[in-house]
């Protein structure tokens, strides 16, 4: 995977230069709407970074450019840290966590991480799609370019190799995608970064005048 859940930090405790409404220096931070402290570290923003209203950001957590959060989710990275890649969405009422001193959270690029699913503790490689209310559990590895289908249950512990599609409980390998599969995969999180730019630009100009409402 590429190094971009490693993106280097400007220290904890409000230390640092931070994006997207987050105030730099050191002691007290101001943070924008979402975003919660623990334990004195913050959650930091690449650029371009939408975080819908309702969509908790909590603790030891990096969040790549023109990643999407949408409506209540939770990223939780208060007892180990969780690192998200760019052009990746993570669809409402999603939960993210980890487990302490054991399984940090590893999510690539350009994923699309489904309504309701629960991802815990593992890596999801790049241009992965996680379906709606599937749950990857600890120390599970979703191999780059895999589907994990709508309702799955993937083990503690499982390797899905690069290019699979994973179904049923427990999940197992079902099939390997295609290459049209996977440019489908692509477009949804392409998809995606444009949603959140255009959620960004309506809530900006939401801000600058009042929204008129429509009568019938």
């Amino acid at each position: 995977m590429r190094d971009t859940f490693y993106p280097p930090r400007g220290g904890h405790g409000g230390c640092g230069r931070m994006h997207d409404g987050v105030a730099e220096g050191r002691g007290a931070v101001s943070l924008r709407p979402g975003l919660v402290a623990y334990k004195g570290i913050v959650p930091t923003l690449g650029q371009d970074v939408y975080i819908a209203p309702g969509a908790w950001v909590v603790g030891d957590v990096h969040i790549g450019d023109r990643t999407s959060i949408w409506f209540n989710t939770v990223v939780r990275g208060d007892v180990h840290f969780i690192r998200i890649g760019s052009d990746t969405n993570i669809q409402d009422n999603v939960t993210l966590h980890v487990t302490g001193k054991r399984f940090p959270l590893l999510i690539g690029n350009g994923v699309t991480v489904g309504h309701q699913a629960v991802v815990h503790g593992c890596v999801v490689e790049d241009d992965c799609l996680i379906g709606m209310g599937a749950i990857v559990l600890d120390g599970a590895r979703i191999g780059k370019g895999s589907l994990v289908a709508a309702g799955a249950v993937v083990s503690p512990g499982t390797e899905v190799p690069p290019g699979s599609v994973v179904m049923g409980i427990p999940a197992e390998v079902k099939k390997t995608l295609t290459e049209e599969e996977k440019e489908r995969i692509r477009e949804t999180a392409e998809h995606y970064v444009k949603l959140a730019r255009r959620y960004r630009h309506d809530e900006a100009m939401s801000r600058d005048r009042p929204i008129r409402g429509f009568l019938r």
